[in-house]
Parts: structure tokens; C-alpha cells; sequence
């Protein structure tokens, strides 16, 4: 594997930035960021990107995405960053120009070897927050050539493009709608199990005012009784 060099502030500049978007730098940033690194040398990028030549998939949210956005420049409102959520810190790097593609997870035995980077550090947390900023590659990273089971040209997509579901009337864009016998529909209305909300009533205009918000809450001082939500001792 290649290995990379913390001789300069790269690191360091790209944690200074994730931890300002989180406000604070923890592990996984570490973690997501080193892997950003790792990509670009694998694949031969300069990044932080300032086109939309990297595309990355996550696979999982918080910290680490935001270390793997700092050090790409892959973000979710650009377009260029897509979670795909398994619950692993790991991630897809993947050159929509040569259509090469490398996924990158920590080495099964980082946590244990953290120590040994960091034999001072006053926690484990400490050991690895420290240890990751400075293990080589190999000890810290795994990095395998992958190939996508996916149509990348479809999930990009084109700009512009937008349809109108004929269930729900709701727009749909970037070529997400799905047509069936004749009629075009969003995954919403095809796919029913695939609805994370369930609509219920709409909410009248008047409500809906700058000021609807300060309508019915409780007058300064007053005592709210406790709900059944609360008595049970959970918040």
C-alpha cells in the first residue's frame, strides 16, 4: 500500500476543518480523513477536490463523514458524497473519469495497535485520537480495488431533468422517478415499503404563519402536568 507522509500540515489542516464543522475532532474524524488521503494518492487525485470529479460512498454518517468530506471535498450538497448506510466506517472512493473505484476500512487490528503509536495517551479515546493521526498506512488502513454493482451514469444523472409523479404530484429529479405501465411514479408511490413517513393531516395555512410556532404553548411559569411519555422517568 502507499504510504503516506505527516511530515506537513495536510492532516492537520483538513482536522482543523472537520473539527470546525463538527466542533469538535474525534477518532473517526481521524479515521475518515486519512482514508480521504489515502484515496486521492491511490487514485492519483489532488484532493480536496474543487470539481466533481470524486464521487464517494460512506458507509455510515457523524464524525467520520465529515473527516471523509474534509479531506475529498466530497460533500452530500454537492452531489459527490452518497451514504449507504451500513453501519461500518467505511468508504467508496471512485474516479467518475477512469471509472476506477477503492474501498477503504480501518485494518482489523488498529484499536489494538493503537497503543503502541500512543503509549502515553491518558485514555483509550486519547490513544486512538492520537495514534491514528500518526500510524503508517498499512497498520492503520485496508484498501481493496472494488467494482460498482451499480450504474454510476444513472445515479449521477443529468441536470435539468424533472418529472412529476402522477400519484402524488410531487416533483421528482435527477432520473429517481420509476415507470409503470405507461404512468410515472416516485419510489414513494411505486414502492410503498419504502416510505419513511406516513401522511397523515396537512397543516393549515394559518398555522403555518412566522408566528404559529408561539400558538399554544404553555404562559411563562406555568406548570405542565406530566404526560404519559414522562412519568415512565425516560427524556
Amino acid at each position: 500500500m502507499m504510504e503516506t507522509t505527516y511530515s506537513n500540515p495536510l492532516l492537520d489542516d483538513i482536522l482543523e476543518r472537520s473539527a470546525a464543522l463538527h466542533r469538535h475532532l474525534c477518532p473517526r474524524q481521524v479515521l475518515g480523513a486519512r482514508m480521504g488521503i489515502l484515496a486521492g494518492r491511490l487514485l492519483g487525485l489532488e484532493l480536496p477536490q474543487t470539481n466533481k470529479r470524486l464521487l464517494t460512498f460512506v458507509e455510515t454518517d457523524g464524525c467520520f463523514a465529515d473527516g471523509v468530506g474534509a479531506a475529498t471535498g466530497c460533500w452530500l450538497g454537492r452531489r459527490t458524497m452518497r451514504l449507504i448506510d451500513h453501519g461500518k466506517v467505511a468508504a467508496t472512493f471512485v474516479d467518475t473519469r477512469t471509472r476506477r473505484a477503492v474501498r477503504i476500512r480501518p485494518h482489523p487490528q488498529a484499536r489494538t495497535e493503537a497503543r503502541r503509536y500512543a503509549p502515553h495517551a491518558r485514555s483509550r479515546w486519547h490513544a486512538y485520537l492520537d495514534a491514528y493521526r500518526v500510524m503508517p498506512d498499512d497498520a492503520l488502513l485496508e484498501a481493496h480495488w472494488v467494482e460498482l454493482n451499480l450504474d454510476l451514469d444513472r445515479l449521477i444523472s443529468r441536470p435539468g431533468v424533472r418529472v412529476v409523479c402522477d400519484r402524488c404530484g410531487e416533483e421528482i429529479i435527477n432520473e429517481r422517478e420509476v415507470h409503470r405501465e405507461g404512468q410515472i411514479f416516485c419510489r414513494g408511490c411505486a414502492f410503498e415499503g419504502e416510505r419513511y413517513v406516513t401522511m397523515a393531516t396537512a397543516i393549515p395555512a394559518q398555522d403555518r404563519s412566522s408566528h404559529s410556532h408561539l400558538r399554544g404553548l404553555p404562559r411563562p411559569g406555568r406548570v405542565l402536568p406530566l404526560s404519559a411519555a414522562d412519568s415512565d422517568g425516560q427524556q
